[in-house]
Formats: C-alpha cells, sequence, structure tokens
C-alpha cells in the first residue's frame, strides 16, 4: 500500500492539473464590504454577511457585554452546564422571525442539519431531496441510512413522479430543499412542495441559509438555517413545534454531544436578529443591489442576493477572478465538486454595503472581459 503522503501527493497534483486546487488566503474583513489581502485592498463580493452585521456596532458591543457577563466559552455541551441565559431570547427571536412555536440552536447550520435530519428518519424512510441541495442535507440523509432519492432541481413534477413511484414502499418521508441555492441564486417553490408533502404523507424541510434576512418565503414544517451569513455571526437553528425542538433535544446528537457556542456569539446573533426584525429597509438592500447588478448585465431581475456568472471550465473562473482582483474586486471562483462539471462561475454575494458606483464597475468589467 502506497504511503499516506504519496496518496496526499498525488491527489494534490491531480487537483492542481485540473485547475481545481483550493487554497486558504489570508482575508482581513472590514467594515463597508472591504476585504484586505496582503499588499491589496479589495471589494468583496463574496462575503455572506449580507446586512453588515458582523461589523455593526450595536452587534459588537452585545458580544462584548456577553464577554464581560459570561466569559468566553459554553463550559460544557447544552445539556450539562453550556445552556447559558442567552439561549433563551435568541431561541424566542428566532421562532418569532419564522413564524414558530419554538427554535432550538445549534453549533452551525452544518451541525444543525446533521442533527435534525437522522433524527426525523431512519432505516425504512425515505428522503426526497432536491438534486441542487447543500452538502449538509445530502451527508444527514446519508447518516440517517433512510432511502434517498433526488428529484431536478425546483421540478415539481419531477418531485410528484419520485413521491408517486417510491413513497408507498416506505415508512416516514421527508422532502428537502433549501429556500435560496447557494450557487445559482434561486429560489425553491415552497408552497407547491408544502402541498406535495401534504398529499403524500410526507414531511418538509427547508434550509434557509441564504433567505434568512434577505428573502422571504412560505413556511415549511420544519426550518434549519444558519447565524452565519446575514445575522452575520455564526451557529445554526432549526425552527418548528414545540413538541419537535423537545424530541430533537432528546435525539439530535449534534446538540447533545458538543459544547455550546459561546456567549458573546449568542448575545451578537441575538442583537442581528433583532436588528432583522426592526429595521425593513437595510433588509431589502441586498436584493436591490442584486438586481441593479443584473439590470447592467440585462439579465432577469434577481431573485435573491446571489447572481452567479457560468464561465465554463475551472481554468476559466480562476482567470476571470484573477481579473477583477486585479482591478479591486474580490469574486471567488466556484468549481467542481461545489458545481457540475463545465459549470465553473463567478458567484457574486450582494450586501447592503455595496454602494452603485462599485456594482456598475464590477458589472462593466465582468461583461466588457467576456465573462457574462
Amino acid at each position: 500500500m502506497p504511503s499516506l503522503d504519496d496518496v496526499a501527493t498525488a491527489r494534490l497534483a491531480r487537483a492542481r492539473d485540473e485547475h481545481l486546487l483550493r487554497v486558504l488566503r489570508k482575508s482581513t474583513r472590514r467594515p463597508g464590504g472591504q476585504v484586505a489581502r496582503p499588499g491589496m485592498e479589495l471589494i468583496s463580493f463574496s462575503c455572506n454577511d449580507y446586512l453588515g452585521l458582523s461589523h455593526d456596532p450595536r452587534v459588537i458591543q452585545a458580544a462584548h457585554q456577553a464577554l464581560e457577563d459570561y466569559g468566553t466559552g459554553a463550559g460544557a455541551s447544552r445539556l450539562v452546564t453550556g445552556n447559558h441565559p442567552l439561549y433563551d431570547s435568541l431561541e424566542r427571536l428566532i421562532a418569532q422571525v419564522k413564524g414558530t412555536e419554538r427554535a432550538l440552536v445549534f453549533g452551525s447550520g452544518f451541525l444543525a442539519n446533521l442533527g435534525v435530519i437522522p433524527s426525523l428518519v431512519g432505516p425504512g424512510d425515505l428522503i426526497v431531496a432536491d438534486r441542487l441541495c447543500h452538502a449538509s442535507m445530502f451527508d444527514a440523509a446519508r447518516m440517517s441510512r433512510a432511502v434517498l432519492a433526488t428529484f431536478e432541481h425546483n421540478d415539481l413534477a419531477d418531485c410528484a413522479r419520485v413521491l408517486e413511484t417510491k413513497r408507498p414502499r416506505h415508512g416516514r418521508c421527508l422532502i428537502m430543499t433549501e429556500t435560496v441555492f447557494s450557487m445559482d441564486g434561486d429560489r425553491a417553490p415552497i408552497v407547491e412542495l408544502a402541498t406535495l408533502a401534504s398529499e403524500h404523507d410526507a414531511w418538509l424541510l427547508t434550509d434557509d441559509a441564504h433567505g434568512l434576512g434577505v428573502c422571504s418565503s412560505a413556511a415549511a414544517e420544519i426550518q434549519v438555517g444558519t447565524l452565519s451569513k446575514a445575522v452575520g455571526g455564526y451557529g445554526g437553528y432549526v425552527a418548528g413545534s414545540a413538541a419537535l425542538i423537545e424530541m430533537l433535544i432528546q435525539k439530535a446528537h449534534t446538540l447533545i454531544y458538543t459544547t455550546g457556542l459561546p456567549p458573546a456569539t449568542v448575545a451578537a446573533a441575538a442583537r442581528a436578529i433583532e436588528i432583522i426584525r426592526d429595521e425593513p429597509n437595510l433588509v431589502e438592500k441586498p436584493i436591490a443591489n442584486a438586481r441593479a447588478f443584473t439590470e447592467h448585465l440585462r439579465r432577469p431581475p434577481a431573485s435573491s442576493a446571489i447572481v452567479p456568472v457560468v464561465v465554463g471550465s475551472a481554468e476559466r473562473a480562476l482567470e476571470a477572478s484573477a481579473f477583477l482582483e486585479e482591478h479591486g474586486f474580490l469574486v471567488t471562483p466556484i468549481r467542481p465538486p461545489s458545481v457540475p462539471p463545465g459549470t465553473a462561475r463567478l458567484r457574486f454575494a450582494f450586501s447592503a454595503s455595496h454602494h452603485p458606483e462599485s456594482i456598475a464597475r464590477v458589472a462593466a468589467l465582468t461583461v466588457d472581459r467576456g465573462f457574462a
């Protein structure tokens, strides 16, 4: 058997040859959508901090106060001594903005999916998922050991076909989708999927990672999301009925067997959600900026804060990103396996912090160079 280093070296060489090598680059994020990298100052169109709340003084002050009051860490899992008092406020706020009875906070959105999905279904059950669902949802589906079937992206007829074919042979059934798809920026037909779920005796789970604080959407029975994007911090959650939340406290391994979030992180998220709840004008800005960009590109109006510009090959995506970086803009290239082969892209993420001049300039560069 080859050595571990030989295997790793061969895999790295293959990724480099295919223009798929990923590199960690030091980035210092600053207010106003700015990012500093060694030797350069960039305007970022790659951050998911859609409302700029990670640098909002009110959010920072909430974190500072929690540090003073509760220290730096939770000290244990939530079911031991890590369930500090700040969780109650955050979970009430999440339930309020999601329109549910209760909510439960996890360590991240990824951990929320890994905890929730295997708690709902298992061997002998069926999961029907949009084929473009996030990796965490598919990882969780495999962990559950339920039968996994996919339907074509946002294709209600194909979802119905899968349900009609497979649903009768299984016990419980879970339909999964994202509200806003992270690589394409389009939105799922939640109302219609909820109808299909009702017709086929299934539950509907949505991942609202890129929707909360940016796009309103119809409510699903089980709503998973993250606190790391528009909320500007870290953590994940599930929102739903009181019975659902109580059951997950008993069963979700990624809640039971992991240390609670630091108090400052929870306090910052709670303050950010209050701002999202109370300031609709702020919430409207990311999509307005995305639509200004699509107007410059002469495309249909954006339906979320994410606008992909598909360039084809991974090499072409790297070239496009490097060109924009030379002109002061950070637009990270998205390559396989995050997207299918042949669909590498520039993924523009718009925030409330972007200025019209920057949007017009990056759009002009993208068009003039022939990337869009």
